[in-house]
């Protein structure tokens, strides 16, 4: 009888629900899978690549990247406790932009005596045991559980896959204890279970009664809205949003977009904030978003109708969420979309297509109007106060129309996605959550998806600082993926800034200047490029900004990567109470 250990099958178990990479930050309690590994490299069997991440923030992040360009789960492999409090952040994302990703840790040894393979042989062994492992992860996961035995490794990886990939997708935990990892068992004692079989749920369409409500509200309307943020995941739906919007006159919003949702160059695209718009609203469509505007902030009109299109659309994982929704459907965006056109053709007659025609005319001047107001916020700024958004209109100069953006620029978000002008989809992402350091890990998930494509990740120096860059840049030259990276420093987090601002406009922090976000002035951020065999600069002047972006360029063509930062004005001045 032939027996292998359950590091054995658990690789057999990953490739069979599909998974073709797994990131790693390995531990003690992974010597069994090390071991299984080689073994299967002496066997020359093909197995997951293994890429090798210096930090668990980076590892969940590149997977997360890696999923939302390709729509496939990947395996983040972490080591016991610590590993998975360094991950629980990029489970929060994950599990807010509902990307689907298998997180699984070793735990301690349970043996303390050598009773088991496996069992305790080091210091950390009896250190990284907690009572509830899980609970540090349990807010974000879809399903969590520890293997009991090697018996079930199939059968638990394919529930897994399953619970991650069945809408509203989001990450898994799994736990392995090492003795549970080194135990043996026969072949013929460990089922697999097809995925044909055992496949994720994806969601459908909707009855027709439900498209005929909205359908009737929609001809009805003569300042109709749509507002969306991760519609876009299907790279279906931007076009089909940008045709329904252009028959039935209607202005579309992305409101903290995760996703390109509908080409930026639509005469229907209406920008980023929906809330101006929506006391003169008649009817809103919303359409995968999570938060449409800020409600303490926004004048909404009560006699508006709203129907709610989403594959989350309780957002039962929000404690409290109270938008307006006369209709609500939970369901898939295209499929409901498509029907709905299909609908407004056949029952709009020539008045309505009339006063259509002539709401699109209004919005086509509309955006002609922005573009220029766009154009004309983009002036060069000053020395050691460069605008961002001529920053951004410099990338968006450069950039191809299948380049990839990540952007991560917090406060800067609306001058940059003004002036970056994209139309197709799949070329647009973001963080659906709320922790920073996201976006590198997704720029070189997007850059593994897409080895032929440009990547650019923009990030405010707050958000480059989280999202471990030293790691970030040694991955990326171990495994060939060159990015280019453009910090936009104004050395703080503006965000800290302006939220003190907001709640005391008149407070004693405005009164001297000082909102505790100062992070320094002289941070050479360029510098890390050194580790890595990157191309790093540092930009005062607006001058030289073309020619600093025309070399970073080059480094991307010769295989290497580049750090380029762009000094702006300063989130606040260096008071004497900070310096001492």
């Amino acid at each position: 009888m032939v027996t292998r250990s359950t590091a054995h099958y658990f690789l057999e178990g990953l490739q069979e629900i599909g998974v073709e990479y797994v990131f790693c930050n390995l531990g003690t309690d992974h010597a069994p899978i090390t071991e299984e590994l080689a073994r299967w490299k002496q066997e020359r069997r093909s197995l997951p690549q293994v890429i090798l991440c210096p930090h668990e923030n980076l590892a969940m992040h590149m997977a997360a990247g890696y999923a939302m360009c390709t729509g496939r789960g990947q395996a983040v492999l972490v080591h016991v406790d610590v590993g998975t409090a360094n991950a629980a952040m990029g489970m929060h994302n994950l599990y807010r932009t509902r990307v689907p990703v298998l997180l699984m840790a070793g735990k301690a040894p349970f043996t303390q005596r050598g009773e088991l393979i496996g069992s305790r042989d080091t210091y950390v062994n009896f250190l990284q045991e907690p009572y509830d492992m899980t609970s540090l992860v349990r807010p974000y996961v879809k399903w969590a559980w520890e293997l009991p035995s090697g018996i079930v490794i199939k059968e638990a990886l394919q529930r897994a896959h399953m619970m991650t990939h069945t809408d509203p997708k989001g990450p898994a935990y799994l736990t392995i204890a090492r003795e549970v990892l080194a135990a043996e068992h026969a072949r013929e004692d460990v089922r697999s279970y097809p995925t044909q079989r055992h496949g994720p749920i994806q969601s459908r369409g909707v009855d027709d009664e439900a498209i005929e409500s909205i359908a009737q509200r929609l001809l009805a309307a003569r300042q109709p809205i749509l507002i969306t943020a991760y519609a876009g995941r299907n790279r279906a739906t931007p076009v089909l949003i940008d045709e329904l919007a252009r028959f039935s006159g209607m202005r579309v919003y992305e409101s903290n977009p995760v996703y390109l949702n509908v080409p930026h160059d639509s005469p229907c695209f209406a920008g980023f904030l929906a809330g101006d718009a929506l006391h003169e609203a008649d009817f809103g469509l919303l359409v995968d978003v999570d938060v449409p505007w800020i409600p303490s902030l926004t004048r909404e009109n009560p006699d508006t109708w709203w129907a709610h299109v989403d594959v989350d659309v309780v957002k039962k994982d929000f404690p409290m969420w109270s938008f307006p929704g006369h209709l609500r459907v939970q369901a898939d965006s295209y499929r409901v979309l498509a029907r709905l056109l299909e609908v407004m053709q056949a029952k709009a007659d020539v008045a309505y297509r009339e006063d259509a025609k002539a709401r699109l005319e209004i919005l086509s001047k509309q955006r002609v109007a922005a573009r220029s107001t766009a154009h004309a916020a983009a002036q060069p700024g000053a020395e050691g106060r460069i605008n961002p958004s001529h920053v951004a209109a410099e990338l968006s100069r450069v950039m191809g129309e299948d380049d990839i953006l990540v952007h991560e620029t917090i406060t800067n978000i609306i001058p940059v996605l003004s002036q970056i002008r994209r139309n197709s989809p799949g070329t647009v992402f973001s963080n659906g959550g709320g922790g920073l350091g996201f976006g590198g890990g997704v720029a070189l998930g997007a850059k593994l998806a897409h080895p032929d494509r440009k990547v650019f990740y923009v990030a405010g120096d707050g958000s480059f600082v989280l999202s471990g860059p030293t790691a970030l840049f040694m991955v990326a030259r171990q495994n060939g993926l060159p990015i280019l990276t453009v910090v936009l420093d104004n050395c703080g987090w503006g965000a800290v800034k302006r939220a003190t601002q907001r709640v005391y406009p008149d407070g004693a922090a405005q009164a001297v200047g000082a909102y505790q976000s100062f992070l320094g002035a002289e941070t050479h951020y360029e510098k890390i490029a050194d580790i890595a065999n990157a191309y790093g600069e540092r930009v005062e002047h607006p001058e030289q900004l073309r020619s600093a972006l025309a070399r970073c360029l080059v480094a991307l063509d010769e295989g290497r990567s580049a750090i380029l930062v762009v000094r702006m004005e300063p989130v606040e001045a260096l008071s004497q109470q900070e310096t001492a």
